[in-house]
């Protein structure tokens, strides 16, 4: 092939490229601003081997005035990073096909003690107790790709109490102690007011043990389909309640609804099963198109802490059980707000779709340097993650519209 026929071929991802970054960055409010978000970008597309700013602007033979520009742009500049997750959002996650919402939490190894949130913590990356930064996300997933909707790092309280350390990192005063499943929250919540499709969300069971999440997104009114641990409590099918009259006539009227029972474990309730209970379902479809099964059952519950705890109304939702053939006993189960009418092979799909977070994971980090960010910025860290979802988002529109003409 003739020298000019491979340039045009490579400049014509770029030139895809260089168009969508402009289009995306437009909310950001300086035009210095919007040139180093492009200039980061491509870098993170287009160059191979560690992404961390100094050797990505080296290979793209940048100046060292550039660099010091978007040195200054990640770690100091007051520029939003929701504004350009956002933009990508809205321009990508209708293309895909949405099929859920997953939230999740990453570890990102670290030395030292000065990168913001850093501690010896559990990082399921690690898959044990490690010095790291854990950042919760939440991402979109669809029939035809998939994109990230959102990231906030994780502060551990001794972060938040430490004012020198805060200070050196450069965290906000208005940026306190919040678990993950508060931070997951707000990120859902902030990407549920977005032009995007909504859909079901999932969790593992760090979230979904959490009454508290599952409480807020059924009054935001989002569906979720969450893992629960196999010892949470539940009133199993036929449990009545009712609120107790008062004592005598002079006394306050009772208003907490009680139970004709007392609550079992999800457990508990799966062993008593009948067999007729369990049926075998495709609950995921391989990259070759093939069924994958398992054994589900599928039981209307009321979930015990929210109304013997919090004193809440009972409200009836979908217990899941997966247990596998041969298997001594089940595997997982769910917690899920869907409508009783729901498909139950839709819900045994949704329980099994939270693995295709890693598949996300593997190419933030592997291929756009997610974790690779050295700086020491709390702001630079969310900047950082902006623009490589940017990127992200960038990847998936190629290969959902591929245009470059191909060598035969």
């Amino acid at each position: 092939m003739e020298a000019a026929m491979v340039e045009m071929l490579a400049s014509e991802p770029r030139e895809r490229l260089l168009a969508f970054v402009e289009e995306m960055v437009r909310p950001l409010p300086h035009v210095r601003q919007r040139e180093n978000a492009l200039v980061y970008v491509r870098g993170l597309v287009e160059q191979g081997g560690r992404k961390s700013l100094q050797p990505t602007l080296f290979r793209l033979g940048e100046s060292p005035a550039r660099y010091e520009s978007v040195q200054q742009f990640l770690a100091d500049s007051p520029w939003d990073p929701t504004l350009l997750v956002r933009a990508c959002a809205e321009r990508v996650a209708p293309e895909i096909g949405v099929l859920a919402w997953i939230v999740d939490d990453t570890g990102i190894v670290k030395d030292g003690e000065h990168s913001p949130g850093v501690k010896r913590q559990w990082s399921g990356t690690l898959g044990k107790i490690g010095n790291c930064q854990v950042t919760v996300s939440v991402h979109t997933v669809g029939q035809r790709g998939t994109l990230p909707l959102g990231w906030r790092l994780y502060l551990p309280e001794e972060w938040c109490r430490d004012e020198l350390r805060r200070v050196r990192a450069k965290i906000p005063a208005a940026v306190d102690f919040e678990t993950k499943p508060a931070l997951a929250r707000g990120l859902v919540e902030q990407a549920a007011n977005w032009q995007i499709p909504l859909a079901p969300i999932l969790a593992d069971q760090a979230y979904g043990d959490d009454t508290d999440f599952r409480t807020r997104l059924h009054g935001l009114e989002l569906e979720y389909v969450l893992s629960v641990g196999v010892q949470t409590s539940v009133y199993p099918p036929g449990t009545s309640f009712a609120v107790p009259e008062r004592n005598g006539t002079s006394g306050r009227p009772r208003t907490v609804a009680r139970a004709d029972r007392e609550p079992e474990s999800v457990g508990a309730l799966a062993k008593r099963l009948p067999a007729r209970a369990w049926k075998t379902l495709p609950c995921r479809t391989t990259p070759a198109g093939e069924d994958v099964t398992s054994r589900f059952a599928f039981v209307r519950v009321v979930a015990a802490h929210p109304v013997r705890r919090d004193h809440r109304p009972p409200r009836e939702e979908w217990l899941i059980i997966e247990w596998p053939a041969g298997e001594k006993a089940p595997s997982d189960y769910w917690l899920s707000n869907l409508p009783a009418s729901t498909l139950r092979e839709r819900l045994a799909r949704l329980a099994r779709l939270r693995w295709t977070i890693e598949l996300d994971y593997r190419q933030l980090k592997g291929e756009l340097g997610l974790d690779h960010y050295e700086g020491r910025s709390y702001l630079g860290f969310h900047h950082h993650c902006a623009l490589v979802t940017c990127a992200h988002a960038f990847l998936t529109l190629e290969r959902l519209h591929p245009k470059a003409r191909r060598p035969d």
